[in-house]
Order: structure tokens, then sequence, then C-alpha cells
């Protein structure tokens, strides 16, 4: 059987996207995406947590984050989970893991403009218009 890697969250920016640019001139941004989760307590009391998400989007996405969202924006993101490794400067290994962005959709509305849309990095674009919908022969029912 095969696998699955893909988170998909809706959370708030914690600040605007931080956009940088490798030497191949290829936009980077990274961005800090709060969720929060609504429970009651065994004593019936209403309780709230929130955890944050590091994302990370690549090329036009990237610069895409960087236009259309900043500290407070409603934002769902869709992309593999991935795991990075380095060393620091006292020769200690350091982890960080994150979701790379392939897809973000905008979830309110800017400036009262009443409109909310969906982009998607050209990776993800060119995997979907490649697909064949009408096979259904690997479907397992």
């Amino acid at each position: 059987m095969g696998s699955l890697n893909k988170a998909m969250i809706i959370g708030r920016l914690g600040v605007d996207p931080e956009v940088r640019y490798t030497q191949n001139n290829t936009a980077l941004a990274n961005m800090r995406v709060a969720t929060n989760e609504r429970y009651r307590d065994s004593n019936g009391e209403l309780q709230e947590t929130t955890e944050w998400h590091r994302v990370v989007a690549w090329g036009r996405l990237a610069e895409n984050c960087q236009q259309l969202l900043k500290k407070g924006s409603l934002v769902y993101f869709e992309g593999p989970i991935q795991t990075r490794s380095w060393e620091d400067k006292e020769g200690q290994k350091q982890y960080m893991t994150e979701i790379k962005a392939l897809t973000m959709q905008v979830l309110e509305s800017r400036a009262g403009s009443g409109d909310a849309f969906a982009v998607e990095s050209k990776e993800q674009a060119s995997v979907n218009d490649s697909q064949d919908t009408d096979d259904d022969s690997d479907l397992p029912f």
C-alpha cells in the first residue's frame, strides 16, 4: 500500500510573510500560522488551545503570499509535511518540521471586496492538469 503526506490547515497568520530570494532569484516565503481548538474541560468550562505551524512557499506562490496576506489573514494551506536538518554554529544537528505549501486560499475578502480566491503553485497545477480523471480502473471499489 502507498503512503500519503498531505497537510491541510486553516488558520491565521501570526506575522506578515517573510519573503527572501535564493541565489537563483527564486522567492521563498516563511510563515507562521495559528490554528485553534475549542473544547470543554471536565468542569464544563470552555477552553481554547493554539497550535503554531511553520509554512513555507516557493516561487510565484511565495510572491502571491507576500502580496495577498498579512498578519491576521485567515488562510487555507495545503501541501506535504517536510523536515529539514542542519548543523548550528556549535555543531549540533537541528531539525525543523514545516508544511510545504502547494496551494493557498485566502478565506477572507480584502478590504470588503467580497472576493476570496485560491492560488496554486505551478508545480501543483501541472500535476493536477496531467491527471486523467476518466480512468477509474485503480479505484478499490
